[in-house]
């Protein structure tokens, strides 16, 4: 693929470390594909980062046919640069489109362009510890037209963001509510996909837990109410008598590039892990029963999320002693010295830069 490159003329000043959030930020550059049905994707190209010009009646701003991707680059301690498992998030970016009507991508195109980029920027990758490059592949619809179809055109586009951490707090237990009012997602639906309506959908129920001091919330399954699926930012697990259990994949949850980290990491452990059905009765009855010992979430963002306090209904739980768990604790520490570059990882999870 020949990607045509635009320098900028203005470069930003690069923020130090210490002063870096999550997603406010943004480089000088930006990589762009766009698609027509004559040319199928064409135009690759890495110009200066700004604002994507489009009619007021583009298709994307109606009918939300978009999808997107998470990931980062980590500095390693030689200072040079990797990305973990970037070809599983290129993977799920088309599995998403299939299910949004969107032409899919050639693999090795997208990682291409996607290393390229990053290569480019670099010295925008933060180097202490707990830092990194977010990275921010998206698809949008891009015809001018008011009526609900597919559209015919699609801009693919990706941005970067120098990060810190996710949650303020760090590496520390985080409080979650379990939401009885609100659904994000059904199975048949597009739960299982990336896309800028599932998170639509879980705003309400967002602000809801802000305002009662929790951090995310739990969803629920949308046809009764009882069974766990995932939380807004990351998929969940818990320790029930020594057992690590997580919701298995049923059409309406995200599978998880860190979950499915997570997964292949405790199997290599020897540890017991199984992906079923799970009800919060069932979360409940083991707390009660001193059985329930942990609770974590995985995600791009945050790698890893212990879980300290928990509300459903009237019932407040303390997971644990409220401390991070030694299961939380062995797969976060795993996971980030594989991303930065001080252990080795499976096979196939690092690609350098």
């Amino acid at each position: 693929m020949n990607i045509t490159v635009t320098r900028t003329d203005q470069p930003k000043t690069k923020p130090a470390d210490d002063k870096l959030g999550f997603g406010s930020l943004f480089t000088d550059h930006m990589f762009n594909m766009d698609y027509t049905p004559e040319k199928g994707w064409h135009n690759p190209r890495i110009e200066p980062y700004g604002p994507i010009v489009m009619d007021p009646a583009t298709m994307v701003l109606h009918y939300g046919q978009e999808v997107f991707e998470g990931l980062k680059a980590y500095r390693k301690p030689d200072g040079g640069i990797q990305l973990f498992r970037p070809l599983e998030n290129i993977r799920r970016m088309n599995r998403s489109c299939r299910r949004l009507c969107i032409p899919e991508m050639d693999e090795t195109v997208i990682l291409e362009a996607l290393k390229a980029l990053v290569d480019l920027e670099r010295d925008w990758v933060p180097g202490s510890p707990g830092t990194s490059l977010y990275i921010r592949p998206t698809v949008i619809a891009m015809d001018p037209f008011l009526g609900v179809r597919a559209s015919h055109t699609y801009r693919f586009f990706i941005i970067l963001s120098p990060v810190g951490a996710y949650y303020p707090e760090g590496f520390n237990p985080i409080k979650i509510l379990v939401s009885k009012d609100y659904v994000r997602a059904v199975r048949g639906g597009v739960g299982e996909a990336k896309t800028c309506g599932n998170y639509a959908a879980s705003l309400l129920a967002g602000d809801v837990a802000h305002r009662e001091g929790y951090t995310q919330v739990l969803w629920l399954d949308g046809v009764e109410l009882k069974y766990i699926e995932e939380v807004g930012s990351m998929n969940i697990f818990f320790v029930i008598d020594g057992e690590i259990v997580t919701p298995e994949l049923n059409g309406s949850i995200l599978p998880g590039v860190t979950r499915n980290s997570v997964l292949e990491l405790v199997r290599a452990w020897g540890l017991a892990v199984s992906e079923r059905k799970i009800s919060i009765d069932d979360v409940m009855a083991a707390q009660r029963s001193g059985k329930l010992t942990e609770i974590f979430g995985s995600g791009t963002a945050a790698v890893i999320s212990p879980v300290g306090e928990l509300k459903y209904a009237d019932t407040v739980i303390t997971v644990g002693d409220g401390q991070v768990g030694p299961v939380s604790n062995r797969l976060y520490q795993a996971l980030t010295d594989i991303q930065f570059g001080l252990t080795q990882g499976p096979e196939g999870w690092i690609e350098s830069v």
